[in-house]
């Protein structure tokens, strides 16, 4: 259907975006590795607020976000969607941080399926034969990757799992993605604080150590809240099983920096999945540009 193509990839822009910089998320937090992992949870939650209000104040938003705080239903689908990605932000500080690059790297490969998954039970998304094609080559290349992973394959299914279900609340949730990006950190808020208290190092709080420390803990805020905004206005304007498959981006340069920033030995079984996974993706690709095209 003809007008079926500008919904499906206005928001290509959009989600490279988000995906880019999600990809260079590990080596910034390489930067900041000698925060703990659920403090630094904490600082990224309290650092987006203010950027979120910022934006909501320049692009005049206010407004949809008071509405939305007055709408039960919009408030209950963005509390499930702000601790289902509270969830996957600490689980993926804690393997990072652990130096099991890799495993995020498999959760977020995963993580494109669970979408495809979820597209086409949830909200009636369908796949033309040959992206199903790319679908089953990916999954053989997860499924080769996993075989060799499995003390740490319960990460990486966290990982994807909690991302998926973010993603497809956030597609359901009929709020705007800035003013419901920050409602979802307004409800993270009160946690963020409590974890910062909590788990803090035995000298204290991270920040207030330096300048340029405190500034790099800062630019958490950034890295959190943007992308995070770029995806969810791509997931409003793209099927949801085509967007998961432009999340292949972030999870090779994570791979990328697991093997040339973090130096973790690559194994012969890693190299095949991650050539069946961009083959899946040259496919499914090929696929979208010949029918945008038609």
């Amino acid at each position: 259907m003809p007008h079926s193509i500008p919904r499906r990839t206005g928001g290509v822009p959009l989600a490279l975006a988000a995906f880019l910089i999600w990809g260079l998320l590990p080596a910034y937090f390489k930067l900041v590795h000698d925060v703990p992992p659920l403090e630094f949870v904490g600082w990224r939650v309290l650092f987006s607020l203010p950027v979120c209000l910022v934006l909501l104040v320049a692009l005049r938003q206010t407004g949809t976000l008071v509405a939305s705080l007055r709408q039960p239903r919009v408030l209950a689908y963005l509390t499930a969607s702000a601790l289902l990605i509270g969830c996957n932000w600490t689980v993926y500080v804690l393997i990072i941080q652990q130096g099991h690059i890799f495993a995020g790297s498999l959760g977020y490969y995963i993580n494109p399926l669970m979408n495809v998954v979820a597209g086409t039970l949830f909200l009636g998304e369908r796949l033309s034969r040959a992206q199903w094609v790319a679908v089953g080559i990916a999954t053989a290349g997860v499924a080769i990757l996993a075989a060799g992973a499995t003390a740490t394959l319960g990460w990486s299914l966290m990982l994807a799992c909690s991302f998926a279900a973010y993603g497809l609340v956030r597609k359901k949730a009929p709020v705007a993605a800035l003013p419901g990006l920050t409602v979802e950190t307004l409800v993270l808020a009160l946690p963020g604080a409590a974890m910062i208290a909590l788990f803090h190092g035995p000298s204290g709080v991270a920040l207030g150590q330096s300048t340029g420390h405190d500034l790099l803990i800062a630019a958490s805020g950034v890295m959190t809240a943007i992308p995070l905004m770029l995806f969810a206005m791509a997931a409003q304007r793209m099927d949801y099983s085509i967007i998961g498959f432009f999340q292949f981006i972030a999870p090779t340069m994570v791979f990328l920096q697991g093997l040339l920033l973090f130096h973790e030995p690559l194994q012969p079984v890693q190299l095949a999945s991650f050539v069946l996974i961009w083959l899946a993706l040259g496919v499914f690709s090929w696929d979208l540009w010949r029918r945008a095209r038609a």
